[in-house]
């Protein structure tokens, strides 16, 4: 069993930055990828980004593309998420998910196997 606690949620002003972090601990050897997700009010839980945990290769959401970075610390097992030029549309709970083999697809909450609590970010405008 992983345990995920995300970290970094806050409100913010439209344009402003904020770092989300998501520590693991548990059982964690067995990685393939991580990945970042979010969840507005009413809607379906939607794909953010992923990074493969070994090559560090990464992968985007249109909609975040150019303003969203994942990264990773493996001495820490972190994961992060940099949200610059942050918009209203962007508000939601977000939350990390860790990705145990390679199966189903790095885009569908489906392929995840352990989840995060969610860490509420809010942008105004």
């Amino acid at each position: 069993q992983a345990q995920l606690v995300e970290s970094g949620g806050g409100l913010v002003q439209a344009g402003d930055s904020l770092r989300l972090s998501c520590a693991a601990s548990g059982r964690t050897s067995s990685t393939y990828s991580r990945g970042w997700f979010r969840q507005a009010p009413g809607q379906e839980r939607e794909f953010v980004a992923a990074i493969l945990w070994d090559s560090g290769n990464t992968y985007y959401a249109d909609s975040v593309k150019g303003r969203f970075t994942i990264s990773r610390d493996n001495s820490k097992n972190t994961m992060y998420l940099q949200m610059n030029s942050l918009k209203p549309e962007d508000t939601a709970v977000y939350y990390c998910a860790v990705r145990s083999v390679f199966r189903g697809s790095k885009y569908s909450p489906q392929s995840y196997d352990y989840w995060g609590q969610g860490t509420q970010v809010t942008v105004s405008s």
